[in-house]
């Protein structure tokens, strides 16, 4: 499972919107179309090597993509069978289809399977779930090597439904952009590996997969202040302020406080037990702070978020701490990393793909939002937003969520824009579990 980084992600609708807008300046939708083909017939080419191909081409556009990709294999001397679940229904896949000199068979209830099978029946035209009996045909062909164009049929491609589709892909070649699918649950693992192949549209979207991360090596001024102090204030379960603390340090702040612990993860880290915390607060030298891992609800927290809210330095909230700001957040410079039931409990009532929802949110709060999952959404308020799929599974265990917040308390004290903080603090969590892989614990991320 993966998807390219830093790639353009657009819903259905703007996706149609980006084509018209592409062929009234440009290339002709016809010319889209083959482009397209194209993209497909090469994929299926290095996937089979010549082998027999099997594609199911709808009567929509996506079925046209088809239709050209099963010209353009046939021409390199591949043996192309066609399975049509009905005539073509528009004026491309009709021109596409006459294109195609082979036969056409019937897309029957027990179709005949090849070594690779091409999935072009619907795409992003999807509008409904798909038939049981269809759905039972396309199921009997589970298990050949798929290739799906642009989405598994029985996608919603908006990732708003959450549809199942019945012939999962291998590859997915997504045409011109990204689809949310393709990043967003349940659908993504469907998808398979998905490959984005450029056909010539300006794909301009403020939805982005996550780029690659890369280390913000410091200058050789750099010393500990310049690099950015960040406190992590401790409730009674200090263990997981301590995983954030010392995620500061790792993420690459040059200075990180434990306030209100009596033992610091490691040397390193200044823990500070005492009544200290409103002095700290009032350092000009302090440039974020971190409040919510390990600190249940309850009137000492909401204490110690009015305190952190009153000295206007920019936060990262996570857990319980994310509820009891929200009423008085106000103009704060905040990072929120609440997982699903967090934000269902800090943002009731929102309803479309988790894209939406997260958008929604930060608009709402007025702070970036790091939608947590497997499938974990960044959104700022101004609409931009990451999604950072496939992320790492081994990330799913205790503690990870702590570390993340310490690494946004790193990346927000450096100064500049609190969305590439959190798109930054993202990237080096799921690279550093990446380079960890199996039996990951939440300790091994912020050990050397």
């Amino acid at each position: 499972m993966s998807v390219p980084a830093d790639a353009p992600i657009l819903t259905s609708d703007a996706m149609r919107a980006a084509e018209a807008a592409c062929a009234a300046s440009g290339p002709s939708l016809a010319e889209l179309m083959e482009r397209a083909g194209a993209a497909v017939a090469d994929t299926a080419w290095r996937m089979v090597a010549g082998a027999p191909v099997l594609i199911l081409c709808g009567p929509g556009n996506n079925g046209g993509d088809g239709y050209v990709a099963a010209r353009l294999l046939a021409e390199r001397g591949v043996r192309v069978r066609v399975a049509a679940l009905a005539e073509p229904a528009t004026d491309l896949a009709r021109a596409a289809r006459r294109g195609w000199t082979g036969p056409v068979e019937a897309l029957g209830d027990d179709p005949i399977p090849a070594p690779l099978i091409v999935d072009a029946l619907f795409g992003v035209g999807l509008s409904r779930p798909l038939a049981d009996d269809l759905a039972a045909r396309l199921a009997r062909l589970a298990g050949r090597r798929v290739l799906a164009v642009d989405v598994p049929s029985g996608v919603d491609a908006d990732g708003v439904r959450d549809w199942v589709p019945p012939l999962p892909a291998n590859v997915t070649v997504a045409l011109g952009a990204l689809k949310p699918a393709h990043v967003l649950l349940p659908a993504a693992p469907f998808c398979g590996r998905t490959l984005l192949a450029p056909i010539g549209i300006d794909a301009l979207s403020t939805l982005r997969t996550l780029p690659r991360f890369e280390t913000d090596d410091p200058d050789a001024s750099a010393h500990k202040f310049s690099r950015g102090m960040a406190l992590v204030r401790a409730g009674p379960m200090p263990g997981a302020a301590g995983l954030a603390a010392a995620a500061v340090l790792r993420a690459g702040a040059g200075y990180a406080i434990l306030s209100g612990a009596s033992a610091a993860p490691f040397s390193a880290v200044i823990a500070e037990s005492g009544d200290g915390f409103s002095e700290r607060l009032a350092d000009p030298r302090l440039d974020a702070v971190v409040i919510g891992p390990g600190y249940p609800a309850g009137d000492a927290l909401d204490r110690d978020v009015a305190a952190v809210l009153g000295s206007g330095k920019p936060l990262v909230l996570d857990a319980a701490a994310i509820a009891s700001a929200l009423p008085r957040l106000g103009e704060a410079r905040a990072i929120l990393t609440p997982h699903a039931g967090e934000f269902a409990r800090a943002f009731p009532g929102l309803a479309g793909s988790k894209v939406d929802r997260a958008r929604a949110a930060a608009q709402q709060s007025g702070a970036v939002v790091i939608y947590k999952g497997a499938d974990t959404v960044i959104a700022a308020p101004d609409g931009r937003a990451v999604a950072a799929w496939p992320g790492c599974p081994w990330l799913a265990t205790a503690g990870t969520g702590d570390v993340l917040a310490g690494a946004c308390g790193a990346m927000l004290a450096r100064g500049g824009d609190a969305f590439d903080a959190a798109v930054a603090a993202v990237g080096w969590h799921i690279a550093r579990a990446q380079a960890i892989g199996p039996g990951l614990v939440a300790d091994d991320l912020v050990k050397a």
